[in-house]
């Protein structure tokens, strides 16, 4: 039967709240199917604002392989700001998507993915506003399978109850995998009923229903074991690895936003996965090996992608844009084939060890600069060791100096404090490092206007990374080092005034420690949060450590653990972790003998990146049957055929 729109209802309430347009829908290439048409049926949610969540590159390309299928169906779902949840709830309007306004409840997949740890609460909210159960062993045949993604689901055992399955990886696969099984499940009559359709899901090993395992603790609150209790159930899941990223160049035609978001501009993936091995880098571990897209692909990608979007900017991302193997050839074919056009080219992930001139002088050709971030990570040459950045002093000079020259007056540079076996003088020594920037700047340039951004996060350990065992700082002592560092650069009367200085205080980095690192006890900590009003997280004028420190006394009252447990404790080799039992590849023996590399008491080790190396034997390679995949190719663009999409862009 059609399922009727929220819309008649909504709309009343749109005029009260902030930033009514982006809750309306009607964007450029959405896609709208009759739901009567479709047999299964996804809602992708994002759990944070519209402006986050639309550029969100994952949904985007799981929404458009899920409507290219035949007979299945796929809308977006986002976080509502809590002035919309309030008149939501008092005038009775569920959780909708935003292409049709159908309420979520009604479709067969609600398919979270999770950026972040801070957005765990907004997942709570946009069940409750759907009228789902919370708590997974309470929901019915006729609710959606709740089915959570993203780097951050790559522990999802704080979110345990809350959820009926995980896929950790890549989704382009998986996602067709999964409607395949629902739709013969469906068409079977819902053998078993919904358990029925979590074990058909469960026996492929790839994805995991937290539900069908035990966890067993030891007296002092560690883990004994984390063991099956269905048959047929893998005692590991593992990682979905998409190999040929040249054979899904998504996404085609993203949907164009019709409020502000924080990123408008077309967007390729130009390789996947990162081998640099810096240790605190979650993001790099989880996603290896590399596998790169070659330049033709990259260069119809973008050629199609700006016919239908209309975008005057080209983002070339991955963990590090600059490492591809032709990303020289990409840069300059790129800037040939849209000179004198709006057309701007960015990296918005560049290191500095790889940025150079012929980069500069391609990404400003056509006279726009976009900002230029790079992230030397530690502020001391021993801090870089320790964390595997292998950027020297030098390298840093050279790189700002080369964007000086080429007509950049801003550059921002990104560290973190709380590393471990950090001192005072590591993050000091980040003052002297802006300093020595400023300087190089104005000498190259031979102006004055020359400024440099400091940008500092707070350290969080992640699970599947060397850093997973590591204590957390605790953080008034991340606050006390931020602020002498501050204190050090405004200390300096001829460089302070160039020199801005961002930071982000330790405390909301130790709750997302203790979301990174839980366990499924943490679950009682999240909801008792949650129902003490914790909603976006992420949002420094939202988030309050008051409320989530009440929540952990409450919700932990009953066990032998507590914030610091999670938080500040070092954890030993033997011991289980959690996530022991998700495969992301990486050889658990490997992390550690890293780790202790890292601290070993004569200094710390550095490690190669395996792409121009010998391996190192990570276990990634072996484990999911994969291999490196990078260049160079030795093909390049040819303008002339994407001359009538230069026409419909200006020229």
């Amino acid at each position: 039967m059609p399922v009727e729109s929220v819309y008649p209802k909504l709309e009343p309430l749109l005029p009260l709240v902030r930033k009514p347009v982006q809750y309306v829908g009607g964007e450029v290439n959405s896609t709208v199917k009759a739901w009567d048409e479709t047999d299964v049926r996804w809602a992708l949610l994002y759990p944070d604002a519209y402006e986050v969540g639309q550029p969100n590159q994952g949904i985007a390309i799981l929404y458009e392989i899920l409507n290219e299928q035949p007979g299945v169906l796929a809308e977006r779902t986002y976080s509502v700001w809590t002035d919309l949840e309030a008149l939501m709830r008092t005038h009775g309007v569920p959780q909708f998507t935003i292409d049709t306004h159908r309420p979520v409840s009604a479709f067969d997949v609600l398919g979270v993915s999770f950026s972040t740890e801070l957005g765990y609460t907004n997942l709570l909210t946009a069940l409750d506003l759907a009228g789902i159960p919370l708590l997974a062993a309470d929901r019915a045949i006729t609710h959606p399978i709740v089915l959570a993604g993203g780097h951050a689901a790559f522990n999802p055992e704080p979110l345990a109850d809350f959820l009926d399955a995980v896929v950790i990886g890549d989704g382009e696969e998986a996602v067709l995998a999964i409607s395949r099984l629902i739709r013969e499940w469906k068409q079977g009559g819902c053998p078993g009923g919904r358990d029925g359709l979590l074990l058909s899901l469960a026996a492929t090993g790839a994805v995991y229903i937290p539900r069908f395992y035990d966890v067993g603790y030891l007296p002092d609150g560690r883990i004994e074991r984390i063991v099956p209790n269905r048959p047929g159930v893998p005692a590991a899941v593992r990682k979905h690895t998409l190999l040929d990223l040249d054979a899904w160049p998504y996404p085609k035609a993203p949907v164009v936003p019709v409020a502000e978001t924080v990123h408008e501009r077309y967007s390729v993936e130009i390789f996947r996965g990162c081998t640099r091995g810096c240790r605190f880098c979650q993001a790099g571990m989880i996603t290896r090996p590399v596998r790169e897209r070659s330049i033709t692909t990259v260069g119809n990608m973008v050629a199609n992608g700006l016919k239908s979007t209309g975008f005057s900017e080209v983002g070339l991302l991955s963990l590090s844009s600059a490492d591809h193997s032709e990303i020289n050839e990409i840069a300059v074919d790129l800037a040939d084939c849209y000179e004198g056009s709006n057309v701007g080219l960015s990296l918005p992930s560049t290191r500095v060890d790889a940025f150079n001139i012929t980069l500069a002088d391609e990404l400003s050709r056509n006279g726009k600069r976009s900002g230029l971030t790079f992230a030397p990570e530690g502020g001391s040459e021993r801090m870089r060791k320790v964390i595997n950045k292998m950027v020297t002093e030098e390298d840093l000079i050279r790189t700002v100096t080369t964007a000086y020259s080429s007509g950049w007056r801003q550059v921002k540079l990104y560290f973190m404090c709380g590393l471990p076996t950090e001192e005072d003088d590591d993050v000091l020594a980040i003052a002297d490092l802006a300093r020595k920037v400023i300087a190089a700047g104005r000498a190259a340039s031979g102006r004055k206007d020359i400024r440099c951004t400091v940008s500092i996060g707070g350290f969080v350990p992640k699970p599947h990374t060397p850093f997973q065992w590591a204590g957390q700082c605790p953080p008034e002592v991340v606050d006390d080092r931020l602020h002498k560092l501050g204190a050090a650069l405004r200390g300096d009367k001829s460089y302070g005034r160039s020199i801005g200085f961002r930071y982000h205080e330790g405390t909301p980095s130790l709750i997302e420690g203790l979301l990174s690192r839980g366990d499924r006890r943490v679950g009682q900590v999240i909801l008792a949060a949650w129902r003490d009003g914790a909603r976006f997280d992420g949002w420094s004028e939202y988030f309050s450590y008051e409320r989530w420190t009440a929540a952990c006394a409450t919700g932990l009252a009953a066990f032998p653990v507590d914030l610091a447990w999670y938080t500040t404790r070092e954890r030993e080799y033997g011991e289980v972790l959690p996530w022991d039992h998700l495969d992301s590849g990486l050889d658990r023996d490997w992390l550690w003998e890293d780790w202790q590399s890292a601290v070993a008491p004569a200094g710390a080790g550095e490690v190669e990146d395996c792409r121009w190396t010998p391996c190192y034997e990570c276990g990634v390679c072996p484990a999911m049957g994969t291999e490196i995949q990078t260049g160079p190719t030795g093909e390049r663009l040819d303008g002339r055929r994407l001359l009538p999409v230069l026409a419909s862009n200006g020229r």
